[in-house]
């Protein structure tokens, strides 16, 4: 199955990885299609104060829903989805919702002035002030990237951190004969590296899994002929714009990659607090009140007491 995905792969998208671009201003060397970003040294960043806002690129089936989930699962992040989002929009028939849904039922794709509109919603909710999160399914192109840009800059909460992830092309081709999917949640399995505990079941549910229907090698390989040829650009763009805050990590699963993301995210983010961290701290002032009111009942107490007490005592 492998040898035959490789094959399939190789003659899909072959061809755009064999391609090379001119070197920029930042290199004397040519670079691969897909820029070779090197994760910036701890002296080319400070330490920021401030919510984490994430943006994760990669290629379809490289983990990016298993490293959010273990992410959010840990720390105190939101996990935007646009597609999500979008779908809840629709289900709640707002007016942002009946517009997408009118596009969306005609096969339409949503443009990308509503897709903004949308995150609008979420990312300027009350509930999202001051929150970190991570922001899945939007851009997936130059053009989406500069928009979204703009619109991060003037709400006051640009993107602070944009990881790139690097899983060889032949590793994906070979995984997503293993995948299932909980439909309801989003839950993926993997029979090579994450297994449900009871096969053909999702862990927390019991309810079946099922296979995507594009979770195929002919149908894969033109997703990733795809992602190569609309995000090239995009990387090149935060490669230009905002360097320091671009940050390849590379591994061939999600468990050599997770260490690499978390200390990634800790030391770039100091309000980054595991749920843990985060539990509620009772003021001391708070403390030292209910002491003098344990205090002063305590005197009551024994002042109550003092007339059938022996004078012995």
């Amino acid at each position: 199955m492998i040898s035959s995905t490789r094959q399939i792969a190789s003659a899909a998208f072959g061809a755009s990885q064999r391609r090379w671009i001119a070197s920029t201003s930042r290199s004397s060397r040519a670079m691969p299609f897909i820029p070779d970003h090197t994760p910036a040294s701890s002296s080319s960043f400070s330490m920021k104060n401030e919510p984490m806002r994430l943006l994760m690129l990669a290629k379809p089936g490289s983990g990016k829903g298993t490293l959010s989930g273990r992410l959010t699962s840990k720390y105190n992040v939101q996990f935007v989805s646009t597609g999500d989002m979008l779908r809840e929009q629709i289900k709640a028939g707002t007016e942002v919702g009946k517009q997408a849904e009118g596009i969306v039922s005609s096969g339409g794709l949503v443009p990308d002035e509503l897709m903004i509109k949308l995150l609008g919603t979420s990312l300027e909710s009350s509930s999202m002030k001051g929150k970190s999160w991570i922001l899945d399914g939007f851009p997936r192109t130059l053009v989406q990237g500069e928009r979204l840009d703009r619109y991060l800059a003037s709400t006051g909460q640009p993107l602070g951190l944009i990881v790139h992830l690097d899983v060889p092309d032949e590793i994906i081709m070979g995984r997503i004969s293993d995948r299932w999917i909980h439909p309801s949640s989003g839950r993926i399995y993997n029979n090579s590296y994450n297994r449900p505990k009871v096969e053909g079941l999702d862990d927390v549910t019991g309810e079946p899994l099922v296979r995507r229907a594009d979770d195929n090698p002919e149908i894969f390989a033109r997703r990733l002929k795809s992602f190569y040829a609309q995000t090239a650009p995009l990387l090149e763009y935060y490669q230009s714009t905002a360097p320091s805050n671009l940050v390849t990590l590379s591994g061939k699963t999600s468990d050599e990659i997770w260490p690499q993301l978390e200390s990634l995210v800790r030391s770039r983010f100091s309000s980054l607090k595991s749920k843990t961290e985060t539990k509620r701290v009772v003021p001391e002032a708070v403390i030292r009140r209910a002491e003098r009111e344990i205090s002063r009942d305590h005197r009551d107490f024994l002042s109550s007491l003092s007339p059938i007490i022996p004078t012995a005592y």
